[in-house]
């Protein structure tokens, strides 16, 4: 998916728009998108730390498989 191409086909969507209950709900989406912040600003020095140890983790390969995991832990289950 082309997002420029994506963001071109909605802005012309729009302009041809003449329900306004359709407008109003884009502009509450508008309103409710402004207000909304990203959810990695929210997270602890901590918490971002141990998410990027574990990007790091997987682009060197060291993970297990969810079937390996399972038979690892399925007696405590």
């Amino acid at each position: 998916m082309n997002i420029h191409i994506e963001k071109l086909g909605l802005i012309e969507w729009i302009t041809g728009l003449t329900d306004l209950a359709i407008i109003e709900k884009l502009k509450k989406i508008q309103v409710e998108n402004a207000q909304s912040s990203d959810w990695w600003d929210e997270l602890t020095t901590h918490e971002k730390k141990s998410i990027e140890k574990g990007m790091k983790d997987i682009e060197e390969g060291r993970v297990h498989s969810h079937e390996t995991v399972r038979r690892t832990y399925e007696k405590y289950l």
